[in-house]
């Protein structure tokens, strides 16, 4: 295989229809060696490559079944570690931009996830009362973290079921890094809140005392997605004073009060059905991402449908927004003439154990 890679120089101020024109290109040369996954955040102009589309845990099965060479993932940096580690060892993940991170998964990182645990092992029995659960918005390290402590990783899709599964084997739970998707599915699961604490891993002992520990049923990692903490039940309401036939629908990462105040809560991917599956001639206010949102507008318009954002201001997912049709070409004409690039490689001991946590998620789901 050559090894001298074409530079993104070529590419950085190409315009979009010479970009289309290369990818597609690319895509024919490349046949079936390469397949394209997309998380429903993706923009448009790119999600329209899409082999596979989907949202975290769709798209973890789809890594896993995937026989392409490349896996090229236009999502961001933790999804393509998924994607490595369920893939085969011969198959390659390909993130076209590596500066698409996410940065909730920024908010919890092995130092703080370890001096987390050593902290509450003053006050437990840590490895016989807790279960570390890790939203799969999370590094590989973190999942492989929980893999090696009888942990598990979940999904918006099925966080509830996964933490039904905790709760069977210990008494409380550790999730990181969204503590919004943790405090709504300890609500959904009959949870007291004052039984759900925040852990502040900047401050000491999270700031809590140990008498709060000991009461924790679940103790939340204080992380949140920037897209989703920009939603308020303001605009809830003020979407219900001016269509009161109008209907709800936000994502578990919005905050408490949002999801207290919606008709309904899910996944990216329970959001999509819910509304395609809804009679004709409804008036929808969604909390997620905006792409998702204007695609839904625009692919429900013939039913009468009205899918419109539930923030006043511009909320995308701006990491994954890095990946654009400059860097897709690049990647693809790169792949086509075999030269691989931004390939993510989970290191061997972190993969096992991630994988050892993903697998008990797949089994429970």
């Amino acid at each position: 295989m050559q090894t001298a890679t074409i530079s993104f120089d070529h590419f950085n101020q190409l315009q979009d229809d010479a970009c289309h024109q290369r990818i597609r290109a690319a895509r024919e040369r490349l046949g079936n060696q390469a397949v394209l996954l997309c998380h429903h955040y993706q923009r448009a102009d790119v999600y329209q490559y899409a082999d596979l589309t989907g949202d975290s845990l769709k798209l973890s099965r789809l890594a896993s079944q995937t026989e392409a060479q490349y896996i090229v993932f236009c999502g961001v940096h933790f999804m393509a570690e998924v994607a490595d580690i369920m893939s085969q060892a011969e198959q390659m993940a390909i993130l076209p931009d590596l500066a698409a991170g996410c940065s909730m998964a920024d908010m919890a990182n092995l130092a703080k996830v370890e001096r987390c645990w050593r902290e509450l092992g003053e006050v437990l029995d840590v490895d016989q009362q807790v279960t570390p659960v890790t939203y799969i918005n999370s590094a590989a390290d973190l999942k492989a973290f929980c893999g090696a402590r009888g942990g598990i990783v979940c999904t918006s899709s099925n966080a509830g079921t996964i933490a039904g599964w905790a709760f069977e084997r210990r008494e409380k739970i550790l999730f990181f890094p969204d503590q919004h998707l943790g405090r709504w599915t300890g609500y959904r699961m009959g949870i007291p809140l004052d039984e759900m604490m925040v852990w502040d891993p900047d401050l000491e002992m999270g700031g809590l005392t140990a008498e709060q520990i000991r009461r924790a049923k679940l103790l939340l990692w204080k992380g949140h997605c920037s897209v989703h903490q920009m939603f308020q039940p303001a605009h809830i309401l003020r979407f219900r004073n001016q269509y009161p036939d109008g209907l709800v629908i936000a994502h578990p990462e919005c905050s408490f009060e949002v999801c207290k105040q919606s008709d309904f809560v899910g996944s990216t991917e329970h959001i999509v059905r819910t509304i395609k599956e809804a009679s004709p001639n409804t008036r929808w206010l969604v909390g997620t991402e905006l792409n998702l949102v204007n695609r839904l507008a625009e692919e429900l318009r013939h039913e009468g449908k009205i899918v419109q954002f539930m923030a006043p201001t511009v909320c995308m997912c701006s990491t994954m927004q890095r990946i654009d049709p400059q860097h897709l070409a690049w990647t693809l004409e790169n792949l086509a003439d075999g030269k691989v690039v931004n390939q993510i490689t989970v290191p061997a001991h972190e993969r096992d154990l991630a994988k050892l946590a993903l697998d008990r998620m797949l089994a429970v789901s």
